[in-house]
């Protein structure tokens, strides 16, 4: 065997080939030496005539951004064969910029010769497919890949907002008073620098609130209050802040939540500037978060009905242009907490105020940020406990107010609980003191009811009310789990490892069944496996994210997943999340049907199949990590 094909017998994918063909490909290689440093190809524009296989030196490859940033830089050194992915999947153009470093040396297999091996050879043809499909569960890849070198198709205004950190967008300097300062020499301040918002210090001169131009029209002008009173009695708190690293949608929908209209930017544990949300939204253009804005202007439950049926629409648009689906996650949540805030408060108005304090929370997916366009109500009302003779006034207000509210909801889209899992429920709107004892029955009682109503339950959320509450009752829990708990993680975990990813033989194919006449999967179950073992780990550990994502990178920071296993099942439960949306949105837009869960692998293409297959695979990885920790624990 000669020197190139001792080499070649090494190389990734060439190894799969038989000898013969091995020795035969190595006569065709011709030798290729760089001598100075230099930009080979470039992406998206250099036609490539074959592949490289790299004998010394490195490749450094990149994709090149609007701004002409380096992205994605990676490093290639000897055996790595480039040029195989642009070939098959970019019609020969180069996908990634290539500079070569000097002293490099490669064997070049011409284009026509690399084909053959890939129409003659399966696995060879496989082993690009499934490096592409693997880079393509990485969403800033992916972007690349559809857009090629522009930044601009997608991710300018109004989808900047996406890209887009806060520190690199306009802000405003600090204006500050004394909080034993007048009002009206606040109001002077406000003109003088044209403010909307001044801050409020104290003598030890940290912040403690703000004072805007609407809490001076209605705790002041219209209330009559002397105007040498001090802003400490009329100031809004507390204050809302975030840090200077965060996206720019992350400071408009912290803002929705938080009902505020100003935001701190913080750096460094110091406040450098604020914002205001109608500054973000008028720079916004028609974002998302300006029909954020119109959700909340909406008057009536038919308004807000024609609100949720306009959210497949953008919701479809927003993955086409390449966001990622955690955030298209947050975006569903924020519409559909926004519809349900708006109900919540209308009925407490139609009933008059509630006759103790309450949080009305959510649940499931609704209750993790991961609801979808299917989606039903998952619900519950916790309120303070109440004298006895209080008790039943209390219980009737809370039970016919969550009926009043579930029957609104179910009004403009988000229909009812089959499973029952909704406030109006008897069962599900108690004091916090029944609560907690919910909670002590499904830990002492492990059958496989309670181990399903403990899941849901953990998976919960505040909307509105009082988030003391709801605080404390998982300060309760967080107690309640330093007892010995193995039993109730071990039925937990087992109850989650019941469902097997959709594999056929040794990672063949996709295992499926029938729907009428066509070959599906239920894309639903297949991400089940994540959900449920990342909450049971995060049980485990007294980790209360609410969302799978935000519990992943939490279990990583304890040591719990390492970052490749945390990137790995991050990059798959958001790559299946996103074909489920967009499944639903050209449902709902396109075929006028309701969304089901239901994949076809014939509407697949190939890459499709292959990355399905990858994720699968590492679902498979997870649930055996699963269970030797979970029965370990059970036995030791």
């Amino acid at each position: 065997m000669t020197h190139k094909a001792e080499f070649l017998k090494n190389v990734a994918p060439f190894h799969l080939l038989p000898a013969e063909v091995i020795e035969a490909t190595s006569d065709l290689l011709q030798e290729v030496r760089f001598n100075k440093e230099s930009i080979i190809y470039k992406q998206n524009t250099t036609n490539l005539k074959g592949v490289d296989i790299l004998v010394e030196g490195e490749y450094e490859s990149f994709f090149y951004d609007s701004s002409h940033n380096k992205r994605l830089l990676e490093i290639y050194g000897r055996g790595y064969c480039f040029g195989g992915i642009s070939m098959l999947l970019n019609e020969k153009k180069c996908l990634r910029t290539i500079v070569v470093k000097k002293g490099t040396v490669v064997y070049f297999l011409a284009r026509k010769y690399f084909m053959n091996l890939c129409q003659a050879y399966e696995p060879f043809f496989l082993h690009f497919i499934t490096e592409f499909s693997k880079k393509m569960l990485d969403d800033e890849f992916a972007h690349f890949y559809k857009n090629g070198v522009s930044f601009e198709k997608t991710y300018t205004t109004p989808d900047q907002l996406f890209s887009k950190k806060i520190e690199s967008i306009e802000y405003r300097d600090i204006v500050s008073c004394n909080d034993n300062t007048p009002v009206f020499e606040a109001a002077k301040l406000m003109a003088q620098y044209k403010l909307s918002c001044l801050f409020v210090k104290n003598d030890a001169n940290k912040l403690i609130g703000f004072i805007t131009d609407i809490t001076l029209r209605d705790k002041v002008v219209v209330k009559q209050l002397a105007y040498n009173t001090p802003v400490k009695y009329i100031m809004d708190n507390p204050l809302v802040s975030i840090n200077s690293e965060a996206y720019v949608y992350d400071i408009i929908l912290r803002m929705f939540r938080e009902k505020t209209r100003y935001l701190l930017i913080e750096k460094n544990g110091e406040f450098i500037g604020f914002i205001t949300r109608n500054k973000l939204l008028s720079e916004q253009g028609q974002s998302p978060l300006v029909f954020i804005q119109s959700v909340r202007q909406a008057l009536s439950i038919e308004e807000l009905k024609r609100k949720w049926e306009a959210v497949p629409e953008l919701i479809l648009q927003l993955l086409n242009n390449g966001v990622h689906t955690e955030i298209v996650n947050q975006l569903i949540a924020t519409v559909s907490d926004t519809i349900a805030i708006k109900i919540i408060e209308k009925v407490i108005k139609e009933m008059g105020q509630p006759p103790a304090k309450f949080v009305f929370m959510v649940l499931g997916s609704e209750g993790r940020k991961e609801q979808t366009l299917k989606t039903d109500q998952d619900n519950a009302i916790i309120y303070e406990d109440k004298a006895n003779e209080h008790r039943e006034l209390v219980r009737e207000y809370f039970l016919q107010f969550a009926t009043t509210v579930s029957d609104r909801l179910n009004q403009v889209g988000f229909v009812y609980c089959t499973g029952g899992y909704m406030a109006q429920n008897p069962k599900w709107t108690h004091s916090l003191s029944h609560w907690k004892r919910n909670y002590d029955d499904w830990m002492a009682a492990i059958v496989p009811e309670t181990v399903i109503q403990f899941s849901t339950f953990f998976d919960c959320r505040y909307l509105y009310g009082e988030a003391s509450i709801l605080e404390e009752l998982k300060d309760y829990l967080n107690e309640e789990l330093e007892k010995p708990m193995e039993r109730l993680f071990f039925f937990m975990a087992k109850n989650a490892l019941q469902y097997e990813p959709p594999l056929t033989g040794i990672f063949k194919n996709i295992k499926t069944f029938k729907i009428g006449e066509h070959e599906v999967f239920d894309i639903k179950k297949t991400m089940t496996p994540i959900v449920d073992l990342v909450r049971v780990f995060a049980l485990r550990n007294h980790i209360f994210e609410v969302n799978t994502g935000e519990r992943l990178k939490a279990l990583k920071n304890i040591g719990v997943f390492t970052e490749e296993e945390c990137k790995d099942l991050l990059q798959s439960y958001y790559y299946l999340m996103g074909m489920r949306l967009k499944k639903h949105a050209m449902q709902i837009i396109h075929d006028h049907t309701l969304p089901d869960n239901f994949i076809n692998t014939k509407t697949l293409t190939r890459i499709d199949k292959i990355t399905l297959i990858e994720i699968f695979k590492t679902i498979e990885n997870f649930q055996s990590k699963i269970r030797i920790t979970f029965t370990n624990t059970l036995l030791g």
